[in-house]
C-alpha cells in the first residue's frame, strides 16, 4: 500500500438544534475530514475533535496543524504492508490521538476496498446488526426532556443517555425515569461534578441506571475510583487510552472494578489494541462512543461496534437526528427496533458526496509526494 496524496478539509456543519452539555451549547461543528489516496483506492476518515480544548487538549485548530505539519508530511509516499503499520510512522508524535486516528480511519477503509471485504469483517467484527443508543443534550425544563424522550423510546433506541450538570439532574432524571421505568437509562456529566457532590450522586442510585459517565475530572482516575466504592451505580471514568495503562495495575489500588468503558474507534489509537486489551481483561463492557461526527466518522463506528465484546447500545444514532443534509449516501438509517444493519460492500460501503463537501468546506490542504501542492 503506497500512499500516494493526503488531503485534509475542514467543513462547517449546522446541526439540526442546539445540543447542551455541561461545556456548553454546540450549533455548529467543525469538522475535519482526511482522503488519503493509496494505489489509486481513495479512502476516507474524520477528525472528531471539538472546537475547544473542553473535551480533552485537542482542538479543531490544534489537529488541522498536526495533522498539516506532521502526519500528512509524515505518511505521504510512504510504502506499508497494512493500516496498522501508520502508527510507526506515526510514532515520533506524542498524543493528538484523534488527529492520528483520521489518517488510520481512511487507511482501514482503503485496505478493505483492497480485500474486497466490508471493513467491518477486516476489523473482526462477527454481528450484522448493532444495537444503538442516542444521546440527548441538556434540555431547558423537565417537561421538555420527557418529550424528547418519548420520541426516541418510539424510534426504537435501546438505550437512553441524559447530559446532565449541576442544577440539572436529579429532578430532570427522575421523571424520565418515573415516565419510563424499564427503559436503559445512562447519565453523562461531562466532568460538572467532584469528590464534594458525592451525596448528590448516590441519589442517582435509586434510578437504577447503567452508568453515571465521568462526573469528575477527565483525568481524574484517582477520585473516580473513590467515588465508585461509595456509589452502587457503575461509573465511567476516563479514555480507553488511559485504562489501557491502567489495566495491569491491581484491583485493589482502584478501589473499585472497573466494569463498564467507553471507546471511540475515532478518538482512540490504535483502536484494535485497546480493544484487544479490554476485552482479553475479562471484566469490562465496552460500547462504541460518539462526538457528534458526521455520517462518515458515524460508519466508522458502526463497524468497530461489530466487534465482540460490544455488548451494550452505542452512542450510534441516524443521520436524520444531527443533520437535515449528512454528507454520505446512503444516509445511516435506525430501523424501529433500534438497530443498524452493518454494510455489505468493501470498505465503509457508502459514498461520500463530494459536491457538498466541496460546499460545506471552508478551507483545504493537499499533500503528493510529501510537497502540500495547494492551499
Amino acid at each position: 500500500m503506497k500512499i500516494e496524496k493526503v488531503i485534509l478539509r475542514e467543513i462547517r456543519m449546522r446541526l439540526k438544534a442546539p445540543f447542551e452539555t455541561s461545556f456548553g451549547v454546540i450549533e455548529e461543528r467543525r469538522i475535519l475530514l482526511i482522503e488519503v489516496i493509496a494505489d489509486g483506492v481513495s479512502g476516507w476518515g474524520e477528525i472528531t475533535t471539538m472546537e475547544s480544548p473542553s473535551y480533552n487538549s485537542e482542538t479543531t485548530d490544534t489537529a488541522w496543524h498536526i495533522a498539516s505539519d506532521f502526519i500528512a508530511p509524515a505518511v505521504v509516499g510512504r510504502n506499508l504492508s497494512g493500516a496498522s503499520d501508520v502508527s510507526v510512522a506515526l510514532t515520533g508524535i506524542r498524543g493528538h490521538y484523534m488527529a492520528k486516528a483520521g489518517v488510520e480511519n481512511a487507511l482501514w477503509d482503503i485496505e478493505a476496498q483492497q480485500k474486497r471485504i466490508p471493513l467491518w469483517k477486516l476489523l473482526g467484527g462477527t454481528r450484522e446488526e448493532i444495537a444503538c443508543g442516542v444521546s440527548l443534550g441538556i434540555r431547558e425544563n423537565v417537561e421538555s426532556l420527557v418529550n424528547k424522550v418519548e420520541q426516541e423510546v418510539a424510534c426504537g433506541y435501546q438505550r437512553i443517555k441524559l447530559k446532565i450538570k449541576p442544577g440539572k439532574d436529579f429532578d430532570f432524571v427522575a421523571a424520565v425515569r418515573k415516565q419510563f421505568p424499564k427503559i436503559q437509562l445512562s447519565v453523562d456529566a461531562n466532568s460538572a461534578y467532584s469528590m464534594e457532590d458525592i451525596d448528590h450522586l448516590r441519589k442517582l442510585d435509586q434510578f437504577e441506571l447503567l452508568m453515571i459517565e465521568q462526573p469528575l475530572g477527565w483525568d481524574d482516575i484517582y477520585s473516580h475510583a473513590r467515588l465508585q466504592a461509595q456509589i452502587r451505580t457503575a461509573t465511567v471514568w476516563t479514555s480507553a487510552s488511559t485504562i489501557k495503562g491502567m489495566l495491569p495495575w491491581p484491583s485493589n489500588w482502584w478501589h473499585a472494578e472497573l466494569s463498564i468503558s467507553n471507546l471511540d474507534v475515532s478518538a482512540d489509537i490504535p483502536a484494535l489494541a485497546e480493544y484487544t486489551t479490554f476485552v482479553s481483561n475479562g471484566r469490562v463492557s465496552v460500547w462504541c462512543g460518539g462526538m457528534l461526527e458526521s455520517g462518515l466518522g458515524r460508519v466508522h463506528n458502526i463497524a468497530m461496534s461489530t466487534l465482540p465484546g460490544f455488548t451494550l447500545p452505542g452512542d450510534v444514532s441516524a443521520s436524520s437526528r444531527y443533520w437535515s443534509e449528512d454528507i454520505i449516501e446512503p444516509k445511516v438509517q435506525v430501523s424501529r427496533h433500534g438497530t443498524i444493519c452493518a454494510s455489505t460492500g468493501p470498505g465503509l460501503a457508502y459514498t461520500v458526496n463530494r459536491e457538498l463537501v466541496e460546499r460545506l468546506s471552508v478551507r483545504s490542504r493537499n499533500w503528493t509526494g510529501g510537497v502540500r501542492v495547494t492551499a
